[in-house]
């Protein structure tokens, strides 16, 4: 049987549970401190990311307005470009339709010079109605194609006779003094007649006033 030794000193015994003692709270205070780095090390990366975080959001932001702002003059420059276009249409088709009135318009003033000429040849009823019937008959067929094609472009006869003289649709050639009163400034007689276009004068008869 091993015999307890009685002779190491109270104080050593005292002394080294002491130690041991310090030993144990320095192992804990290490375990705490590398705890406590390990979380402070969290946090820190943690408030690093967020900051990135909030970088990358403010950053994106600028983008984001900077897209918005770029998308808006470029849809501005479209209706600009779209504006522009249908302004340039309208004028050219403005343009197209004038041009081709005018163009019309002169070949109907040619045609208007084929009427005066079947009037001219038609105009002594006696002598007309004379002439043989089936050639007479041909060249008024004529005549009522060349009407019809001038009434289908809008284009109507004016023939004033009767009718009060009016400056801006008739062309007085002559005066032809009158003591009928209901006569005065009436068309006596037509001369050559006037053509309207759509109720637009575009060629004045031509007629002989009555005056006192």
């Amino acid at each position: 049987m091993e015999k307890f030794n009685f002779d190491i000193p109270i104080f050593h015994l005292y002394n080294a549970r002491v130690m041991v003692e310090k030993d144990n709270k320095s192992n804990e205070d290490e375990v705490f401190f590398e705890e406590d780095a390990a979380t402070l090390s969290d946090d820190i990366e943690t408030e690093d990311s967020e900051i990135s975080l909030n970088d990358k959001l403010k950053q994106l932001r600028v983008k984001l307005k900077t897209c918005e702002e770029e998308k808006q003059a470029h849809q501005d420059a479209l209706q600009r470009t779209r504006a522009d276009f249908l302004n340039s249409k309208r004028r050219l088709d403005e343009q197209f339709i004038r041009d081709k009135e005018r163009a019309t318009d002169k070949i109907l003033m040619e045609l208007l010079a084929l009427v005066d000429s079947f009037d001219n040849a038609m105009a002594d009823k006696k002598l007309w109605d004379s002439i043989d019937e089936r050639w007479r008959g041909g060249v008024e067929a004529i005549h009522t194609k060349l009407l019809s094609i001038l009434k289908n472009n809008d284009v109507e006869m004016d023939d004033p006779l009767g009718a009060p003289f009016n400056p801006e649709e008739h062309e007085a050639v002559s005066n032809l003094q009158t003591d009928d009163l209901a006569k005065v400034d009436t068309v006596l007689t037509v001369l050559q007649k006037g053509f309207k276009r759509n109720n637009v004068t575009i060629r004045p008869a031509r007629v002989v006033v009555g005056t006192k």
